[in-house]
């Protein structure tokens, strides 16, 4: 039994040996197999989807920025002043004749429109932009502007800041009180016409948020946007035209400046409107006069792809029914014209409605009882005029007694009770003094 059970474990112990090459062979797969999940694992931690109800966190703007060849650039919503895309926009860069854009905000500020002035005396050099004033020529603050904006003129710029301070370092401080004002951290002018000088800079976003001001001032919109105009201030009239050929690249194009020195290069402010979304564009130092209208083209265009259209007001739609007095019933107030909105996916719309709670005939059909004011992400986007939807008369004698007692009724109740008790109370007082009497 011994030796048939010596042989039995000599066999096991051979067998094993035998298959012992095999399990390594089998095991070293395995080890790899450990290693692999580990790294598997780890890219799996990577590209890991997000937990059910989670979702995953989207880029603003996932359309990739466009190409701008310009040192510093950006674009702005018009209507909100939020930074849709920038590079360097905190740079702090000469900006040439874009120093103008604050000339006019401070003209405009301070001289009336309508005001007429002589031209000042100006000495320009050789290759400057000029509207070609007359020294002691009259013309109008208004026609100025159309000049400095349109013509880029050095002497318009000239005229304005004499005529607006009285000299030009007075004219100056004004210009960097306005800035300081406006929150334009990383400007400053040394001059009211963007000569290259060491202290007249400004940065991309300063420019964006300084435009974005003016145009909000519909005179200065309508000078913006002008592709020409006749300066009828002046004797004889004279009609002049834009050198911003932005405003004959897209119909769409609603402004705004150009400027160029050999130390700033090329630079332009732009602006355009699409059904509802309004955007600013800036570029500063592109390399030719073609890069920069191309640059801003390139912004506008990349901006208005990033909004889809919203009709956030149809017309006709009604928004309020004040009671109406006297008469009874309500009054609707429809909304005069359709208002549309450009809008970005993540986006919201609010519309307040300023309207009476009740209103008194007559009133015709179509005259304007209040407003609807719309708002994207609490920024005021439009606003529209709430109309009558119907005439009402004017209430009679009759109306306003059934509305006083309809709307008094617990005081005119408790006066005929105390008209009542007070009678009985006189005429019981009476009737005993009668019996005295007889008795």
């Amino acid at each position: 039994m011994r030796r048939r059970a010596a042989v039995a474990v000599s066999v096991v112990a051979l067998f094993a040996c035998a298959l012992w090459p095999c399990s390594a062979a089998v095991a070293a797969p395995q080890q790899v197999g450990v290693g692999a999940e580990k790294q598997g694992g780890q890219a799996e931690k990577k590209d890991k989807q997000p937990e059910k109800g989670k979702q995953p966190q989207k880029p603003k703007h996932p359309t990739p920025g466009p190409p701008v060849e310009a040192r510093s650039w950006g674009l702005i919503d018009g209507r909100t002043g939020e930074v849709l895309i920038s590079h360097a926009g905190n740079e702090e860069l000469p900006i040439a004749s874009t120093t103008k854009l604050m000339t006019a905000y401070v003209a405009m500020k301070d001289l009336p429109l309508d005001k007429v002035v002589r031209a000042a005396r100006y000495d320009a050099e050789y290759g400057e932009s000029l509207m070609y004033l007359r020294t002691g020529q009259e013309i109008s603050v208004r026609d100025l502007l159309y000049g400095l904006i349109l013509r880029s003129g050095n002497d318009a710029a000239h005229t304005l800041a004499l005529r607006a301070a009285g000299s030009i370092p007075k004219f100056v401080k004004q210009m960097n009180r306005y800035a300081a004002a406006l929150g334009l951290s990383h400007t400053h002018y040394t001059n009211p016409i963007g000569l290259d000088a060491k202290g007249n800079y400004s940065s991309a976003l300063d420019l964006m948020t300084l435009t974005r001001r003016l145009l909000a001032i519909p005179a200065f919109a309508k000078i913006a946007d002008a592709r020409e105009a006749e300066l009828t201030s002046v004797s004889p009239p004279r009609r002049i035209t834009t050198i911003n050929e932005l405003l004959e690249d897209a119909p769409w194009v609603t402004g705004v400046k150009t400027g160029h020195t050999w130390g700033a290069a090329y630079v332009l402010v732009g602006s355009g409107s699409k059904k509802g979304t309004e955007l600013i564009s800036v570029a500063i130092g592109a390399p030719s006069d073609e890069a920069r209208f191309a640059d801003n083209l390139e912004l506008l265009e990349w901006g208005f792809r990033q909004y889809h259209h919203k009709r956030a007001i149809h017309r006709g739609q009604t928004f309020a029914e004040p009671s109406i007095r006297y008469s009874g019933g309500t009054l609707p107030l429809r909304a005069a014209r359709p208002l549309e909105l450009g809008l970005r996916a993540d986006q919201q719309v609010e519309i307040d409605v300023e309207a009476p709670r009740q209103v008194t005939g007559p009133i015709r059909r179509g005259a304007k009882i209040g407003h609807a004011n719309v708002f994207v992400d609490g920024a005021p986007a439009g606003r529209v005029a709430l109309k009558a939807g119907r005439s009402i008369p004017k209430a009679d004698i009759v109306d306003r007694v059934r509305y006083f007692l309809t709307n008094n009724w617990i005081p005119v109740a408790a006066a005929i009770c105390a008209i009542l008790i007070f009678g009985m109370l006189l005429y019981l007082w009476r009737r005993s003094r009668r019996k005295r009497r007889t008795n």
